[in-house]
């Protein structure tokens, strides 16, 4: 006879598979009442009743942490990128005033390592309960052949709710209205294609430290999530807009958020950069432009609010452990993210 086939000799071990999501089982396993069946199932039943909610109104996003995540698995930050997804996930939700209800995830692998999987699901189970919501299932998906063996890409989903008269979209946004910075913790998740072709470029930045840690452990820092420190601001009425600040930074975010006849001014001078921008622009030689297309340059979140409610927001958001702070105000234009004044870059240490 010829040589024989199987699905284990084309690359996919559909027994190792099946002790794999045996032991993700046990991370993904649910003391949520609303999750109505167990993983194994072909699809999650989620019960959709919203007490306490007039009129809900789902909020949907799917994300993924981007090129960080080849960084991640290099240097072994496994539990860290998932966090970076869930977080950034949730993040984006948030700002539309949503709480999180439910995330699926897919990992995408050449070949699927038992360890390295179980490890990957258990820390987005933990992510999702950190902010009061449930990792339900997804999908493993291990193709040899399409995607190298050793490399994981990962996606999600999450489903949150809000009350349609709650809904915090900038459309309340008006001339007068301060805007708020609230601080990040580094890159988040993006900007990691021009760090990998600086590292490529000047691979001795990789021996740099920032604030008393390494290179490496300061760009894969878990981006912040926001949710537990906003969330006891959303029925406060004069907040009229947030903007998550990711890719193409707060130019390319906050203007999403406004409405006709008005244009963010932001002074680029209030910004506080943090020590890591400082040392990818010295390193890089990275115009400012560049810079804050690319960065969050040290601002996560943005807050758009009655200027009346600036104090009020401020200190709530510090108990919680969060910095924030004015950079700018809304005036009258059309719809863009104005900047004033230069970026002001603190000295190296």
């Amino acid at each position: 006879m010829g040589n024989q086939f199987s699905y284990k000799k084309a690359g996919v071990d559909i027994s190792a598979a099946d002790a794999a999501k045996r032991e993700m089982a046990q991370s993904v396993e649910a003391a949520d009442p609303r999750v109505l069946n167990k993983l194994g199932a072909f699809a999650t039943l989620f019960d959709a009743r919203f007490p306490g909610y007039e009129h809900p109104v789902l909020v949907l996003k799917t994300e993924e942490p981007g090129s960080k995540q080849l960084l991640a698995f290099r240097y072994g930050h496994v539990e860290s990128i998932c966090y970076d997804m869930v977080n950034h996930l949730i993040n984006d939700i948030i700002v539309m005033g949503a709480r999180p209800l439910s995330v699926q995830d897919a990992v995408i692998c050449g070949k699927l390592k038992k360890s390295v999987v179980t490890r990957i699901v258990a820390a987005l189970a933990a992510a999702c309960r950190e902010q009061g919501c449930t990792l339900t299932g997804g999908e493993t998906s291990e193709q040899p052949g399409v995607i190298p063996s050793g490399t994981y890409i990962l996606t999600s989903s999450v489903v949150g709710v809000v009350e349609k008269a709650k809904i915090i979209d900038g459309s309340a946004i008006e001339v007068g209205d301060a805007v708020l910075a609230v601080a990040s913790n580094g890159l988040h998740t993006n900007g990691y294609s021009l760090v990998r072709a600086l590292m490529d470029e000047k691979p001795k930045i990789l021996k740099a430290e920032v604030a008393g840690e390494s290179f490496i452990d300061a760009v894969l820092k878990p981006h912040t999530c926001y949710f537990k420190a906003l969330e006891g601001l959303f029925d406060m009425g004069e907040i009229h807009g947030l903007a998550h600040i990711t890719g193409g930074g707060i130019e390319g975010n906050l203007n999403r958020i406004l409405p006709e006849g008005t244009n963010a001014r932001i002074d680029r001078s209030l910004i506080r950069i943090l020590p890591l921008f400082n040392l990818i622009k010295r390193m890089g030689a990275v115009p400012d432009a560049d810079m804050l297309r690319t960065f969050n340059m040290g601002v996560g979140m943005t807050i758009v609010a009655k200027t009346s409610a600036v104090d009020t927001i401020r200190r709530h958001l510090a108990d919680k452990g969060h910095e924030s702070y004015s950079i700018g105000e809304i005036v009258r234009g059309e719809k863009k993210v104005e900047y004033v004044n230069g970026l002001k870059w603190p000295k190296p240490e």
